[in-house]
């Protein structure tokens, strides 16, 4: 008779945690419809460009044929249970990515076999990267015009730094395309129909592919025996490998990071869809195969580890907030180890706040499931918890753990908006708060100099989706500007300020004193605040106060008010008074220190650059550089790709505002081009000024 550890063993095994990732256009949401499809999670196929498509749930996906947020879901193919999220590929939405691939086991990297390796490609390339996260490639497209697969196979060589590992070659290609050559059974799978949707047959490669696969298979059987010494030695020795032991050796390699095992398909026609479901079972690792996870303990700060047990005290990632009309806020969660209940009381160890579980929830993309209970490698939604928002790390309260939260990049891009009424501004205040809490790449902040609230987001996208989402969603009135770039202010000099709030006036006064040590920042910080008072020459409960008005005051810099980064400050000196003192007078006396800091510190503004690749037929390249030189864009690169001019460079964003009805006049049409945030960096001295004047001349007409 199996003992529970045996049974809790098995399941974990046959849980698969997995994401599909891919650049804008490459198939990604397509190739999930047919996996749904494919394992009976749906009954009938939807399409992206019917809007029909079961992942792509929001109206605004459904409309823009794009997918905005990323979607889970549960099914199951053979024995094996395969949690899907799919997630976008536009730039703007990379937050969907990163934190998806945060909580994720493995990844389905989605390839289109004739755009090859695009920069979004690369971008989610390095996410995977930086999570460490084992991934298969699945080629898709390949019946499409220009379809080659021998060069995207090599491009994820030179321009992803991938060890590639073909598992199938093409059988034919672009209008061609039939199926696929299997170099692990050495069969061919030939599709029926056009569609595919009559099943496939296996059956003996064709004559005239014969030797390509051969040597595809002792390829594959050689770069094996880079990573695995019994695969060497078989190889080295001439003896064979069974199919069987051939799966188990790329198993652990794609799981130690060593291969990327890839198979081919196009997915809108169901073909390659089946042997992708089965590489995703046989190659990619359940919880089991990877490492305990790792935190901090709360109260030691010493690290410490779970292991992937349901036997383990309960401890989960949130990774996701979405707001549901109908029960409130969603929590995503991760189970690491532990079980969880619905019903239970938790801690979320992050902000030490005790939360209570409402309803534990099975997701399948905008549809819900309940379940009692959730276990160890579990991917859910929480109903239920208030405080709790992404990053953060929820445990058992007798065994606290932090896990590593996730970070996210700085908006790039602002805009001014209103409310048409009375009545709207209560609306907009709940709606902002709700999407802000969704996501983290999404801030507000309100300009006292102005009287404005101001939106910020990764890029014009974004914020189109997030005011759409206001108006639809949330039934507000609201008025917004035209978007602008989001700089920021620093200082570029150490410097000591004081602040001191004294109020006289009959009875009870005010009175707060308190001394500053402002230094420039380690890039991405923010303002980082520490007290190195000693000897109580400010009390302890006022320290807070001060705290509050520094940050305050880094909304609305000193230049033009724009929000401050990247600065230390150090709380060194200050005064009280036994009777006048007060949190709201040491609130003041810091915001203005932080105030005067900026002024004696050297401030300088910051703007966003950006990564810009523009690919543009050859006789215009001469334009399109001219008008790039024009626009302070720094060209790092020129190369040729498919035919075309591809030319790479950092471009500042507030010169490429209008850039896409630039480029497509100045090459008819016939020119792309793809931008994502890079760095900030220190703006110009003699555009800084008309920013600042600009800026000032909008402040007064408001006022």
């Amino acid at each position: 008779m199996e003992n529970k550890d045996t049974v809790i063993d098995k399941r974990l095994e046959n849980i698969r945690n997995i994401g599909i990732i891919a650049h804008i256009d490459a198939g990604k949401t397509t190739t999930t419809e047919r996996i749904l499809f494919f394992t009976g999670k749906v009954y009938k196929i939807g399409t992206v460009d019917e809007g029909t498509a079961v992942m792509d749930w929001m109206v605004q996906e459904q409309e823009r044929g794009i997918t905005i947020t990323s979607a889970a879901t549960t099914s199951f193919w053979k024995d094996k249970n395969i949690n899907i999220i799919d997630t976008p590929g536009h730039v703007d939405f990379t937050v969907e990515v990163e934190r998806s691939l945060k909580v994720l086991d493995g990844a389905v990297i989605v390839l289109c076999a004739v755009g090859g390796i695009q920069p979004q490609s690369e971008t989610v390339w390095r996410q995977a990267d930086k999570y460490k996260v084992p991934r298969i490639a699945f080629i898709n497209k390949m019946d499409r015009t220009g379809a080659n697969f021998e060069k995207v196979v090599g491009d994820m060589k030179t321009r992803l730094g991938a060890n590639p590992l073909p598992l199938q070659i093409p059988i034919g290609s672009e209008g061609t395309f039939k199926g696929v050559v299997d170099l692990i059974s050495m069969k061919a799978i030939i599709y029926k129909g056009d569609e595919g949707t009559s099943g496939f047959e296996i059956t003996d490669i064709p004559e005239d592919l014969k030797a390509m696969a051969s040597k595809y298979r002792h390829d594959l059987i050689e770069k094996l025996g880079e990573s695995h010494e019994v695969a060497m030695d078989r190889y080295l020795n001439e003896q064979g490998i069974y199919p069987k032991e051939l799966v188990e050796f790329i198993r652990k390699a794609t799981i130690e990071g060593r291969i990327i095992p890839v198979l081919c398909g196009a997915s809108a026609k169901n073909k390659g869809v089946q042997p992708l479901l089965d590489a995703i079972t046989d190659y990619l690792p359940s919880p089991l195969d990877i490492l305990p996870v790792k935190g901090i303990d709360p109260e030691t700060d010493e690290q410490v580890e779970r292991k992937v047990s349901d036997n383990e005290k309960f401890c989960g990632l949130i990774f996701k907030i979405k707001s549901d009309p109908f029960v409130g806020k969603l929590s995503y969660l991760r189970i690491y180890s532990g079980t969880l209940k619905a019903g239970e009381y938790v801690i979320n160890s992050t902000k030490n706040k005790r939360e209570r579980i409402g309803k534990l929830l099975k997701m399948h993309a905008n549809k819900q499931e309940i379940v009692d209970v959730g276990r160890t490698g579990d991917i859910l939604a929480v109903v239920g918890l208030k405080e709790t928002v992404t990053g953060d790390t929820i445990c058992d309260e007798e065994s606290q753990i932090i896990l590593e939260a996730i970070r996210f990049p700085d908006p790039v891009i602002a805009m001014a908006i209103e409310p048409k009424t009375k009545a709207d501004q209560e609306k907009l205040g709940l709606a902002l708060n709700k999407l802000m809490e969704e996501d983290p790449t999404f801030l507000v902040r309100y300009n006292k100099e102005t009287g404005q609230t101001i939106i910020s987001g990764m890029g014009e996208l974004h914020l189109e989706i997030i005011v759409d989402r206001m108006f639809r969603e949330f039934n507000v009135g609201a008025n917004v500007d035209k978007p602008q770039v989001a700089y920021k202010e620093t200082i570029t000099k150490s410097s000591r300020a004081v602040g001191k709030f004294i109020q006289q006036s009959g009875g009870r006064g005010q009175y707060g004193h308190a001394v500053i040590d402002m230094s420039p920042g380690a890039k991405g910080t923010g303002v980082v605040f520490e007290s190195k008072i000693i000897g109580g020459s400010i009390p302890r409960e006022y320290i807070s106060s001060v705290k509050e008005g520094v940050i305050e005051a880094a909304l609305n810099g000193s230049l033009g008010g724009y929000p401050v980064t990247d600065v230390d400050v150090k709380l060194v000196d200050g005064s009280y008074h036994e009777v006048d003192s007060s949190d709201i007078a040491f609130h003041m006396a810091g915001s203005m220190a932080f105030g005067e800091g900026l002024r004696t510190g050297g401030s300088i503004l910051l703007e966003p650059i950006m990564n810009l690749e523009v690919l543009t037929p050859d006789n215009y390249m001469g334009d399109v550089i001219g008008d790039l030189s024009s626009r302070r864009v720094k060209i790092e690169e020129i190369s040729d790709r498919h035919g075309l001019k591809v030319i790479k460079g950092l471009a500042p964003l507030s010169e490429m505002f209008g850039y896409a009805t630039s480029v497509r006049s100045l090459t008819q049409g016939r020119a792309t081009y793809t931008m994502e945030p890079s760095f900030y960096q220190e703006v110009p001295k003699n555009i800084s000024a008309k920013i600042i004047e600009v800026s000032g001349r909008g402040q007064e007409r408001r006022k």
